[in-house]
């Protein structure tokens, strides 16, 4: 009888629960960490595009490889500018936080309607409305921008954006973070605005979704032996007869993959806005060409292509890290297709 392969654990038994399906395919961001005395917006977000590797000079005195030249894969973010569209305004009680009230640019494009119901421009008064908030300001309120992606100006099949929140750093001064937003309500910002070259994010992100699978690929069980029972990729043992139930801690078929997940310390590479210098001959494989603003990101994120990611300012700070630029002495732009 012939050697059997066994498979080592991959994703452990029960690093996540519950195991099942993100609710959204776009991520949610329910923690943030105000990080400086500077008022600007906590986070990003843009559209995976692929792989490919660098080398560069580490810069970090923590590191053993210091002074030396690695060669590393790096995640391509194609980030184009997003258009803040609004302002929400949330206050802080006994039982948690609540929306006070929100208001609205009267600059709204076509791509929006394709999306949400927005008020009525005509009887809207944005004055009243912002008067109203500012009575109900106070201590606690956390002040957030609505913001609208906008994958039309990208390699993407597709015109609907993406609405998403992002939390204003705060300098314990609501009334200041309220009119900072004011300010750029119905403008542009862009990724260079709020992140900086060589520091760490988070990324959060909805991970490949595998569909249902059995407990050998879900939690990396053992193979059963083949005159064993009558199954082979199962669990052999289910539990005893009391208690009368099956365990969380039994691993089970189910849901694999298409789950939210957060990764830390992701450092940013590079921010960059010229898309010739960053296109592989003939484009990223099941993308296509990157036409504006990217980051270069240190490793890998979760998600498939075209996938929209989450960028937050790290919310686990290292006290030992320098933030600075990474020198590159090579970024690879070889054809994906082999050709």
């Amino acid at each position: 009888m012939g050697h059997r392969k066994k498979h080592a654990p991959r994703h452990g038994s029960l690093a996540y629960l519950p195991r099942k399906r993100a609710k959204n395919i776009k991520g949610r961001i329910r923690n943030w960490f105000d990080y400086s005395n500077e008022i600007n917006f906590l986070g990003f977000a843009g559209f995976k595009a692929g792989m490919t590797h660098i080398t560069y000079i580490e810069d970090q005195k923590t590191s053993p490889y210091h002074g030396k030249e690695l060669m590393k894969p790096i995640t391509l973010i194609e980030v184009p500018p997003l258009l803040l569209i609004g302002v929400r305004i949330y206050n802080e009680d006994d039982y948690g936080k609540y929306v006070v009230g929100e208001i609205f640019t009267k600059e709204i494009n076509d791509y929006l309607l394709r999306k949400i119901n927005i008020p009525n421009l005509d009887t809207y008064n944005y004055n009243d409305i912002k008067e109203k908030l500012i009575n109900q300001i106070n201590q606690t309120s956390e002040i957030r921008g609505i913001f609208q992606t906008q994958p039309y100006k990208t390699s993407l099949p597709r015109k609907k954006p993406d609405i998403i929140e992002i939390k204003v750093n705060s300098i314990k001064n609501p009334l200041k973070e309220f009119n900072f937003t004011l300010d750029h309500l119905g403008k542009e910002i862009r990724a260079r605005d709020i992140l900086t070259e060589g520091e760490l994010i988070d990324v959060v992100a909805v991970s490949k979704g595998k569909g249902f699978q059995g407990p050998v690929k879900r939690f990396g069980i053992k193979l059963l032996t083949r005159k064993n029972s009558k199954i082979q990729r199962g669990v052999a043992c289910i539990g005893p007869w009391h208690p009368a139930r099956v365990l969380y801690t039994v691993p089970r078929p189910g849901q694999l993959g298409f789950h939210q997940r957060t990764e830390y310390h992701k450092r940013i590479m590079q921010i960059g806005e010229n898309e010739e210098e960053i296109n592989p001959k003939g484009g990223l494989i099941n993308y296509g060409k990157i036409k504006g603003d990217y980051l270069l990101l240190l490793g890998s994120v979760p998600g498939t292509k075209k996938r929209l990611i989450r960028l937050r300012k790290t919310i686990r700070p290292l006290k030992a890290f320098i933030v600075k630029s990474p020198e590159i002495t090579f970024i690879s732009r070889e054809s994906q297709q082999r050709k």
